[in-house]
């Protein structure tokens, strides 16, 4: 009798056991797809809000573009200066979209063609360039009309070896930018907008300036637009 006990116990023991089995069986499906669901491709490679083409493609400058812009809005002045064409282009479409004013820096003495070959040592931009003494352009008109009522101004330029085409530098420098927000863009084929927009900013000594944004020479008016209107303005 007391083996059959014995034997009933071990028994009733193993049947619990098979129960309890078949119940953590059951849960282990649940448990995975819930790991699964949060590791999902979609979760994974949604970018978080910093990450927005505006933001990440944005140049050097001051951090926080967007909200800054949208606080500056009033009158806006889009300066330029544009050695072929292209950097005119940009500055037009931003004008329009903006409804702002055009201002062109314009070098007292213009500069030709044969001025602009980067190739030739003995050209204008290449002497301009080896010696930093000959970059201070002098300009045609160096402060634009009712300057004091713009409250937000773009600028915009091409790259030369890095930084902002000297002429831009005179208009900078000839201004007070104070109580202004200033937006530098560039367009560029190939370089990027680097530290120009930091080296302006620098030169100015004045005004709130943010993130700058390089454009390639072919951009097109929708792409222009879509970064105009990240803004805010």
């Amino acid at each position: 009798m007391e083996r059959m006990t014995r034997l009933s116990a071990l028994l009733l023991a193993g049947v619990l056991s098979v129960g309890t089995l078949a119940g953590c069986s059951r849960q282990a499906p649940s448990d995975a797809g819930a790991s699964a669901a949060s590791e999902s491709p979609a979760a994974a490679e949604t970018p978080a809000p910093a990450e927005t083409p505006a933001a990440s493609e944005s140049g050097t400058a001051s951090s926080g573009a967007e909200g800054d812009a949208a606080a500056a809005g009033g009158n806006v002045l889009v300066v330029y200066f544009s050695a072929s064409g292209h950097t005119e282009a940009v500055a037009q479409t931003i004008a329009e979209a903006t409804g702002g004013d055009l201002f062109e820096i314009t070098p007292a003495e213009s500069y030709t063609d044969d001025d602009l070959d980067w190739t030739n040592e003995d050209s204008r931009v290449s002497q301009e360039y080896a010696d930093e003494s000959l970059r201070d352009v002098e300009l045609a008109a160096a402060t634009p009309d009712n300057w004091d009522s713009y409250d937000t101004v773009f600028i915009d330029y091409p790259i030369w070896w890095g930084i902002a085409a000297w002429p831009t530098s005179s208009f900078v420098a000839a201004n007070d930018f104070t109580g202004k927000t200033v937006i530098p863009f560039c367009t560029s084929s190939s370089s990027s907008l680097g530290d120009s927009g930091t080296l302006l900013a620098e030169a100015a000594g004045t005004g709130t300036w943010l993130e700058g944004q390089r454009f390639r020479s072919s951009a097109s008016a929708d792409d222009v637009n879509e970064w105009v209107n990240s803004l805010g303005l």
